[in-house]
């Protein structure tokens, strides 16, 4: 961070810019998480889900093969593997995307 020139803290123009920054990366962040859809599969593609990057569900694909009347729990053990799987996928967009601003701000928080 620039100082003032003395080692001191910065000042409060330079303060209000890094806070403007650290909005502007995180909304930034948030807009490609909404934009974003992840996709993960379940019983070797019987069933694909895809959610945005924040974890809400955008499709559900269930091949023909999975459709067995005499046996819904697969199914349904098949559908809830796959949506968590992709929620799981989201997480992690998450986190790639919004620990750098978090970080940044803890870093700042603490002076480092």
């Amino acid at each position: 961070m620039n100082t003032d020139g003395g080692g001191g803290a910065p000042d409060m123009q330079q303060l209000a810019q890094i806070a403007q920054q650290m909005q502007t990366d995180y909304m930034t962040a948030q807009q490609e998480l909404t934009e974003a859809e992840l996709s993960a599969s379940s019983g070797g593609g019987l069933v694909t889900a895809t959610v945005s990057g924040t974890g809400e569900l955008k499709g559900l694909k269930i091949d023909e093969k999975a459709v067995d009347p005499e046996d819904v729990e697969s199914l349904e053990d098949l559908v809830l593997a796959a949506i968590l799987a992709a929620g799981e996928e989201a997480k992690k967009l998450a986190e790639e995307k919004l620990n750098p601003i978090t970080q940044a701000v803890s870093g700042f928080n603490t002076g480092q």
